[in-house]
């Protein structure tokens, strides 16, 4: 072996060792990448940042959930879904498409839910407590609590008045964030009123995010309980 060759086994290795140490810690990677989107982008935008970070944020976390570890075979598959969908959007932007810009979005959603499956399988499936299975079913509650809300937004560009707006904020166009903040109040029922289901299609969804959220909660934390108890015994 070359000197050079022993370079590049080396190089390789260490990359190699990362991206085991990734794999390992992914979910605790989403888990903070989404807090730091949620609470950086309106810290962001209030100093003047562009709306579109948002996107790349979002985009960055849709990536990091998508990688998986289960399988050799399976684990580019959602990432190559991506790749199309990214591309789709990108030709949108580049041809001034603002219709195929927007539902180009779902399929991020949808990447996204499938996503939330893995994560709570992987979660479910233990049986013992550790971090990872624990950041794992975090991730996925706002993982889905935030790609519901680019739905939300999506639906709202193509029909219009799909979501009511009351107050100071009926005067401006409906953002992405919004979207978001609309999903996550949904999810977690608090309902402060000021954004509404104006088209029965966002109802449908709402009704089954509230009923979603509420379940999740309910089973995750008999399930963490259950197996806590087995560890004390």
């Amino acid at each position: 072996m070359t000197q050079q060759d022993s370079i590049g086994s080396v190089n390789q290795d260490g990359l190699s060792r990362w991206w085991r140490a990734y794999l390992e810690h992914r979910y605790a990677v989403l888990f903070y990448s989404l807090v730091l989107t949620l609470i950086g982008t309106p810290a962001l935008k209030a100093v003047g940042a562009s709306g579109d970070l948002l996107q790349l944020f979002l985009g960055l976390n849709l990536v990091a959930a998508a990688v998986q570890a289960d399988s050799r075979k399976g684990r580019w598959f959602l990432p190559a879904i991506l790749l199309v969908a990214f591309m789709l959007r990108f030709l949108s932007h580049l041809g001034g498409y603002e219709a195929l810009s927007i539902i180009s979005l779902v399929p991020w959603t949808g990447i996204a839910l499938y996503a939330v499956f893995c994560a709570l399988r992987f979660a479910l499936r233990s049986t013992t407590i550790t971090a990872e299975h624990l950041y794992a079913a975090l991730s996925a509650y706002l993982l889905a609590g935030v790609f519901l809300g680019v739905l939300y937004f999506s639906s709202m560009q193509i029909w219009p008045g799909s979501i009511i707006v009351s107050g100071a904020g009926a005067s401006h166009s409906f953002s992405l964030f919004n979207g978001i903040y609309f999903s996550f109040i949904t999810l977690a029922t608090v309902g402060y009123g000021d954004f509404v289901p104006g088209s029965d299609i966002v109802r449908g969804i709402a009704i089954v995010e509230a009923i979603a959220g509420q379940f999740y909660l309910a089973v995750m934390i008999a399930r963490l309980m259950s197996l806590y108890m087995r560890e004390e015994r």
